[in-house]
């Protein structure tokens, strides 16, 4: 197995640990999130029924035997396990690499711990080596990309991309992002704008990291 999956594989299974028997789980998307839920199809019955922020993880958790739910369905969400594409020591991450970012989002902001798993390689000093994913309306594709070039950014259009919502993803390249906040906040008031893929106003309030020496809770 490739050293990248072994620690991706490491997280996963560190995550399984926190998951209560029987408990309703949200369940993200991505590599890493796909070695969770094969961990949990390997330990069948630990969790029966999950929220899921994308339409390929809900294939995946299906085949394992776990039921998809409705978040509108339920009254609390104690748990979401995902992964990140960047993430700093606060916390704060850069996620939408797999297009799954208002889904995901919308499931951190219900659940009561969020639980990040990921490979050491995603840790960094600042966000923005990871070109920033935003979600966009498909006719303010080239407005919303206007207003990212006046603030410094280099927007590129997902071609080919259509998220589950009917959207379109813009990847921003060329940020330093020094406060994740403030930024977070003024990029979601930008007319046509679904949602943008920093969570640093809700971070990840557990970083489980896979290293060649094992698993690092922050």
């Amino acid at each position: 197995m490739p050293e990248a999956d072994a620690k991706k594989r490491r997280a996963a299974l560190a995550a399984l640990e926190l998951a209560a028997n029987d408990e309703v789980i949200g369940v993200g998307t991505g590599s890493t999130v796909n070695c969770f839920i094969d961990a949990l199809a390997a330990n069948p019955g630990r969790v029966r029924t999950a929220v899921s922020s994308s339409e390929a993880s809900s294939a995946r958790l299906r085949a394992a035997g776990i039921t998809v739910a409705d978040l509108n369905e339920l009254a609390a969400l104690d748990l979401y396990i995902d992964g990140a594409d960047e993430a700093n020591a606060a916390r704060q991450l850069i996620k939408g690499g797999g297009g799954a970012l208002t889904r995901e989002k919308i499931i951190a902001a219900a659940a009561r711990r969020f639980v990040c798993i990921i490979e050491d390689t995603k840790m960094v000093a600042t966000l923005g080596r990871f070109p920033l994913p935003i979600e966009v309306i498909p006719m303010a594709r080239a407005l919303v990309a206007r207003q990212l070039r006046a603030r410094g950014g280099d927007p590129v259009w997902r071609e080919g991309c259509v998220t589950d919502n009917g959207n379109h993803i813009l990847d921003v390249h060329g940020l330093a992002i020094t406060d994740p906040v403030s930024l977070e906040r003024e990029l979601n008031q930008i007319t046509g704008v679904v949602t943008v893929g920093l969570f640093a106003a809700r971070p990840a309030d557990v970083l489980l990291v896979g290293t060649p020496a094992g698993v690092e809770r922050r």
